[in-house]
């Protein structure tokens, strides 16, 4: 196929120059498609956008981008943009008026193949967000790691602190659903170590990976513990249609916190194992008791969460 690819600079990462904008915002209205690129440029001490040393008021897109792309969507040319950034910005007025958003953080000298791959359909992408994307300039970088009144829904403030995505968050070409949790136990020793599997599916037309991730709420503990936490995910390629039975293995060390008298303990009592495809999208739910005496742990503690995986006729039939 032959393809004509017309490039302008639009303007530039920093400062308010704007005199690039008209010729930018012509091409994007002759074309079938635009590929905008804004974000950041890597630097130290002020000679960057993102960089030790280069801080920002606010989560604003740096200088006169936001504008621009403001201009561009208003082409009505169909718009994809490409965020290269050291920091996760605002993109809650963006995002509903693009056909496509890639965040790529400072991918290195093969990030430009990588993004074109994404871009063109020759690589499938499978990433997760390590962080949060706000919605507002205002929202500065928060962590999912909050506590239950963290969420605002409560209406303790007049401000959503709800991020336009969630930490762990990321979309492919094709679809995937998670279902079917089945734990090993439901009680164990502060000691002691479970099993949880879940059922990971392909619903679309295309190949692709899911990360599965497992994460741990503590409802009723000594100090106040966040919402959820990570403690484990598995990345698994399915073809169309087909799925996967992925387990973990949770030793209760995975449950420790830092009590009040600031040692790391591993409190028995309820603890709440959420399966699914972000912090934010967990269908599968999972609750299991620890018993016995409050334990202390030091670092000889279980760090990690294994995984195994059965794929296949096979993963509907037996979890365990």
């Amino acid at each position: 196929m032959d393809t004509e690819i017309v490039h302008e600079p639009g303007c530039g990462v920093s400062g308010d120059d704007r005199s690039g904008f008209a010729a930018a915002v012509a091409a994007a209205r002759g074309a079938d498609l635009c590929v905008a690129v804004v974000g950041d440029r890597a630097g130290m001490f002020g000679n960057g956008t993102s960089g030790e040393g280069c801080d920002a008021e606010d989560l604003r897109l740096p200088g006169a981008q936001a504008d621009l792309l403001a201009e561009l969507l208003a082409t009505g040319t169909p718009v994809v943009v490409v965020v290269v950034s050291g920091r996760p910005y605002a993109l809650g007025e963006v995002h509903p008026r693009t056909a496509g958003l890639v965040q790529a953080f400072m991918p290195g000298q093969e990030g430009a193949a990588a993004i074109a791959g994404v871009l063109s359909g020759r690589i499938h992408p499978a990433g997760k967000l390590p962080v949060q994307i706000p919605r507002r300039p205002g929202g500065q970088p928060g962590t999912y790691l909050q506590p239950p009144l963290g969420r605002n829904t409560h209406g303790i403030s007049s401000i959503d602190p709800t991020p336009l995505f969630p930490f762990g968050y990321g979309r492919s070409y094709t679809t995937f659903e998670v279902d079917d949790p089945r734990p090993s136990a439901t009680e164990i020793p502060t000691d002691g170590e479970f099993a949880v599997s879940v059922r990971v599916r392909n619903t679309g037309a295309r190949s692709g990976h899911e990360v599965v991730q497992l994460y741990l709420r503590d409802p009723v503990a000594q100090v106040t513990r966040p919402a959820r936490q990570l403690a484990g995910f598995a990345r698994v390629r399915l073809e169309p249609g087909a799925s996967a039975r992925v387990r973990f293995h949770v030793h209760a060390d995975r449950t420790a916190f830092t009590g009040r008298d600031l040692r790391r303990i591993v409190e028995p009592g309820e603890v709440e194992v959420l399966l699914g495809a972000s912090s934010a999208d967990l269908p599968c739910r999972v609750t299991v008791r620890l018993t016995g005496p409050t334990r202390v742990v030091g670092h000889d503690r279980r760090l990690t969460t294994p995984v195994d995986r059965q794929q296949g006729e096979a993963a509907d039939a037996d979890g365990h």
